[in-house]
């Protein structure tokens, strides 16, 4: 299998499966003499572990990172940085009943087509168990991006359960923190809670959208065309396991629109050009123009439930199949900080390339 690396500067390659021995991923393009350690990354860590709550799956696992290479006396050396995450409680047993069958919504008949065999463990490489490697590499990336500007910041939340939105009129940030489901908006969050407990009880499941924010962005990241920072982002957002579907700004919404009501107006502020508003998500032409970089991702239900469904077996045998395990009821939720995690890779990314090509050297307005 190839195509297990992202990014054009700052480069991530992950590497293990949902029940091998370890996962991990290696960072390349890391700039030299950052501070960097365990502690560093192990708070996004734990707060994508699974076993969190009751709304999340509950196989426990502490996703302890280890720092193999690439850091000496607590700075890095600009050499790869190569990081480990022990498997602690796999139980491929659960998994032995599909050893020969394919299960509804997941990658196993696509996998077997393609290369001729699959890992049933969890499906391997198609576990969202993956994406705490690149958790980790968001983790350095947020540290590269806290040394070279200060005053960046990346926020994940949920903005839709299901059919259930949150009310813009009642955001709060402070709220994020405050519920297993990085909610913004309090009331939402007790009505999530009535609503995913019915469901997980049902032995079902349900998908959710989830908007993460880069603030502070410096303008003028990204190129017109093949290097777009709105199209890196959304390739990024949409690797992660169970994405169908990803917008920036307004999105799919600016289709309704017109052009004077889609179009962000801009007077002269004190400190250079001011928006009026933000339908373009901060990204203008490819490049972003120093507002909020705004990017939404929709992820589609588990598939792995405990109601039957019809499929097949590898013998072309139509079966009726129930999938055991411990499984996310709404994967959506530890989806939020993967997503933090892709989009603080690929500024960091763009930040560099930036660095390369123009030295940081800016046009000037006013």
């Amino acid at each position: 299998m190839s195509f297990n690396t992202f990014g054009h500067l700052f480069r991530v390659t992950t590497w293990g499966e949902s029940h091998g021995p370890a996962l991990g991923c290696t960072v390349d393009g890391c700039p030299p003499r950052v501070e960097l350690d365990e502690g560093d990354i192990q708070p996004w860590l734990d707060k994508r572990k699974p076993g969190t709550s009751k709304f999340t799956t509950q196989r426990r696992e502490e996703d302890a990172v280890r720092i193999l290479s690439g850091v000496f006396e607590g700075q890095t050396t600009g050499t790869p940085i190569q990081m480990m995450i022990e498997n602690t409680d796999q139980r491929s047993k659960d998994y032995g009943d599909i050893a020969a069958s394919f299960r509804p919504g997941h990658a196993d008949m696509a996998y077997l087509q393609k290369y001729g065999i699959r890992d049933y463990r969890g499906g391997g490489r198609s576990s969202a168990r993956e994406t705490a490697a690149r958790v980790a590499a968001g983790g350095i990336a947020r540290k590269v991006l806290a040394a070279l500007v200060p005053d960046l910041k990346v926020t994940g939340y949920i903005v839709q359960m299901g059919p259930r939105r949150i009310d813009p009129a009642r955001f709060d940030a402070a709220e994020i923190g405050r519920n297993p489901f990085w909610c913004p908006d309090p009331e939402a969050a007790a009505d999530w809670a009535t609503y995913l407990d019915d469901l997980r009880l049902s032995h079902n499941s349900v998908g959710a959208v989830i908007e993460v924010v880069a603030e502070g962005v410096p303008a003028g990241l990204g190129a017109p065309l093949y290097a777009k920072l709105d199209s890196d982002l959304a390739a990024a957002m949409m690797s992660i396991n169970a994405v169908k579907g990803v917008e920036i700004g307004d999105g799919m919404a600016a289709a309704a629109l017109t052009g004077v009501e889609n179009a962000d107006e801009i007077r002269m502020g004190n400190d250079g050009p001011m928006f009026l508003s933000n339908h373009a998500g901060g990204v203008l032409g490819g490049i972003s123009t120093g507002q909020p970089v705004v990017c939404r991702f929709a992820v589609k239900p588990t598939s792995s439930i405990l109601t039957p469904r019809r499929t097949i077996t590898a013998q072309g045998a139509e079966i009726d199949l129930v999938t055991k395990g411990r499984h996310d009821p709404c994967v959506g939720i530890r989806a939020v900080p993967v997503g933090e995690a892709m989009m603080a890779c690929v500024i960091l990314d763009h930040l560099l390339m930036d660095r390369a090509q123009t030295g940081g050297q800016r046009g000037t307005i006013g």
